[in-house]
């Protein structure tokens, strides 16, 4: 019976030895799988850093006209599609056809009479040394007859006074006054005609000023069609109609923000904390998750790094030259641009939330 109890107290023994190492094992398993899947971690993170502070951005265009009127077209309703250079509205164009058809006829009147002091120039050029040839001349002959005048006169003074009249003397005298006369108006006239280059000059300072106006006048009838074009809006660029503000028949005045054009070219805006930057650069490829699309794979790079962290550029930005000071690990936003899958069923608003993954190099 001793025999029997000895023997199974040796058996017992391996068995109880077995049991006894079977949590060590287990314990062993796990320290190894915890070390083997910490390294697994740390190899596959190294390099990466990624943040939960990003945000799909792009460009916002406020649309606004350019001159007053009521909406008579409206081509777009909200969070449409537009492409560039299509009709989004019109406004009433009456007035400015008006003003327009105004603003050509004055041009055509002041080039008319700016065509009309050209050729009175032309004729000046050639007129007043005419005239100024002509009243030489007639100041030659008025001299000429003065002298004749002046020498009948002196004759009939002294001719025998029984060998003429007082009448003929009379006339002679009344003939050499009228001579004179004839003289003196000659040389006025040629003191005028001698003002050939202050004339011709005249005659040029009016084609200069008439220039003037019709160059004012063209660009009267250039603004007055530019306002007329304004009346029919388009798009600037491709994207969708957000936060309209504007309906059929509203009155519009110039600068008026009527709704936001927002592009299709997006991006993501991604703030990084400034330890994070140490090794980032742009061109370093970017792995990107949006929160609203969670199967949507998006690859993109780092465009650039913005010179300035977010609280640089608050409207009240920190003062830090201070007694008491409390350092605040600061975010610099860095430009994510998306490369590769974006895709027309999958547009991105603005602002939506995004998990971006820099590759660094």
């Amino acid at each position: 019976m001793a025999v029997t109890n000895e023997a199974a107290g040796n058996k017992a023994t391996p068995e109880k030895a077995r049991s006894s190492a079977v949590p060590k094992l287990v314990f062993g398993g796990v320290v190894l799988a915890l070390v083997l899947g910490g390294g697994y971690y740390w190899l596959s993170t190294r390099g990466l850093e990624s943040t939960d502070d990003a945000y799909t951005d792009g460009t916002a265009i406020t649309i606004s006209p350019k001159v007053a009127g009521y909406v008579v077209k409206l081509a777009i309703g909200d969070n449409s599609r537009v492409k560039a250079g299509d009709t989004i509205l019109e406004i009433d164009p009456r007035d400015y056809q008006v003003a327009r058809d105004k603003a050509v006829a004055a041009q055509a009147l002041a080039q008319a009479q700016l065509d009309n002091a050209r050729t009175a120039l032309e004729i000046a050029k050639v007129r007043y040394p005419a005239d100024l040839a002509s009243a030489d001349a007639a100041v030659g002959s008025a001299k000429a007859g003065y002298a004749k005048a002046h020498a009948d006169l002196v004759r009939q003074q002294k001719v025998d006074p029984r060998a003429t009249t007082q009448q003929q003397i009379d006339a002679a005298r009344q003939a050499d006054q009228a001579a004179q006369a004839t003289l003196e108006d000659a040389e006025a006239k040629l003191k005028i005609a001698q003002l050939v280059q202050q004339n011709v000059a005249q005659a040029a300072a009016q084609v200069r000023q008439l220039e003037a106006q019709a160059t004012s006048a063209k660009a009267d009838a250039d603004q007055a069609a530019l306002n007329l074009s304004y009346t029919h809006m388009t798009a600037p660029v491709d994207g969708w109609v957000t936060k309209r503000n504007v309906d059929l028949g509203s009155y519009l005045q110039p600068g008026q923000s009527l709704f936001s054009l927002v592009s299709t070219q997006v991006w993501v805006t991604a703030n990084f904390k400034e330890s994070q930057l140490t090794h980032m650069r742009p061109g370093q490829h970017v792995r990107i998750n949006i929160d609203a699309y969670p199967d949507l794979n998006l690859e993109g790079h780092v465009d650039s790094i913005q010179m300035g962290s977010g609280s640089r550029f608050t409207a009240f930005p920190a003062e830090n030259a201070t007694g008491n000071f409390v350092k605040i690990v600061q975010r610099v936003p860095v430009k994510i641009v998306i490369d590769t899958g974006l895709d027309a069923d999958h547009p991105l608003p603005l602002g939506l939330s995004a998990d971006p993954e820099v590759t660094l190099k």
